[in-house]
């Protein structure tokens, strides 16, 4: 059976949209009469995401949906239903009508006779790599629901670890935001009718008041156009960026900075664990895993340092030898790995050293946000006393000479 999607009217003449499964459209069309519908267009579920382009549904399904598909789907098979019946299940229980079709389009193909994996390779915009080739390595080790599960668990600690950074980092920003709207705001709105009070007096104003003025009037004059000169160094910087020499090098001198670089290296580091950990657990062999794994990373430079190490990984040196050999890697990671090789327990290693550099980016991310805040207040608190000064200084000149 294959799933369609059809577009029918009821008997008010209001349109209903849905997908049923059916071994041709012209059945599909029945089953709709006998529901008492008027079919008005049917089509493969397949070729109407294709139509839609599947590639736009990729950025619609967020790690927390994949996470619950695969969770729910684990549990199905966990129970002993067949891979099929487990999809449509799923797919029942999935809000969204186009993953809904998407996993219908994939049990259709398994209905043919191809594996889930295979099914899946026809999506890859939807399915990331690393989760189309742990689930051909379940398959092909009979542990189907154990790999789903542990992708799931896989998915969701990716997707948790990057929420706590960006709600960590969400306060700062909109401080920041804040900020500069305000005292933008009182620069070209407020500053300058005040200050055209004191200047009708016709009396030497003080520096600071000078100053002020002279700050004032060049955000009023040319804060426009220095923007604009602002966002076009910026679109420049980024097409400079986008080559591949120049990232790899922007990216190589990042990881040379005190603080960005370690947590860049962090993120990195950690990323590059995980998934090596769960597709190595899986049974992917270690080669295809590191080459999987360098490609998830998103430091150039760091993805290029992966790629040699698979080379020598694939030529007979171990991994820990391989990673070392770049010194990019922290050597307690590069120890740990050595160790887990030693005593037969890499995966188990690889799994505390994703741990470990996620604890260290945490708290990296605490210090950071313990010195930004404080600092963002004293910027703007400096920015307001700088105004607050300049416009007294000629009130408290004038009561002087008033006096």
């Amino acid at each position: 059976m294959t799933a369609f999607n059809y577009i029918a009217l009821n008997e008010t003449g209001s349109r209903l949209k849905g997908i049923l499964e059916a071994d041709s459209a012209r059945q599909v069309r029945q089953l709709l009469r006998d529901k008492g519908l008027t079919p008005l267009q049917v089509a493969g579920a397949r070729e109407r995401i294709g139509k839609k382009k599947i590639n736009a549904l990729f950025a619609r399904i967020n790690a927390r949906e994949l996470a619950l598909i695969t969770r729910q789907l684990a549990t199905l098979l966990q129970a002993g239903l067949p891979v099929e019946e487990g999809l449509a299940v799923v797919s029942r229980q999935i809000r969204s009508g186009r993953v809904s079709s998407v996993l219908l389009a994939i049990r259709a193909r398994i209905l043919e006779g191809h594996t889930l994996a295979y099914g899946l390779e026809e999506y890859a915009h939807v399915f990331p790599r690393v989760y189309r080739s742990t689930v051909a390595a379940g398959e092909q080790a009979g542990h189907l629901h154990e790999v789903l599960n542990r992708l799931a668990d896989y998915t969701e600690d990716v997707h948790e670890s990057r929420q706590r950074i960006l709600l960590s980092l969400l306060y700062p920003l909109l401080l920041l935001v804040l900020s500069v709207t305000i005292v933008a705001g009182l620069m070209v709105y407020v500053v300058p009718d005040v200050i055209a009070v004191f200047i009708e007096t016709g009396r030497t104003l003080p520096l600071l008041t000078r100053l002020l003025i002279g700050l004032s009037g060049f955000i009023s004059q040319y804060g426009l156009v220095l923007s604009i000169v602002v966002l076009l160094f910026m679109t420049a910087g980024s097409f400079i960026v986008r080559q591949s020499r120049m990232r790899q090098r922007l990216h190589r001198l990042v990881l040379r900075v005190p603080a960005a670089g370690r947590f860049n290296l962090g993120v990195n580091c950690a990323r590059f664990a995980r998934t090596l950990n769960i597709l190595f657990n899986s049974g992917v062999p270690l080669v295809e895993a590191l080459t999987i794994s360098g490609r998830v990373l998103s430091n150039q430079w760091l993805r290029q340092q992966v790629e040699e190490a698979t080379q020598n990984v694939a030529e007979g040196s171990s991994l820990s030898a391989a990673l070392e050999q770049s010194g990019d890697f922290p050597p307690m990671m590069v120890q740990m790995i050595a160790s887990g090789e030693a005593g037969g327990e890499l995966g188990s290693m690889l799994h505390r050293i994703a741990q470990d550099q996620e604890r260290e980016i945490q708290a990296l991310v605490r210090v950071g946000l313990g010195l930004l805040e404080p600092l963002m207040l004293l910027l703007m608190g400096g920015a307001v006393l700088f105004i607050v000064l300049a416009i007294l200084l000629p009130i408290m000149n004038l009561n002087q000479l008033i006096s």
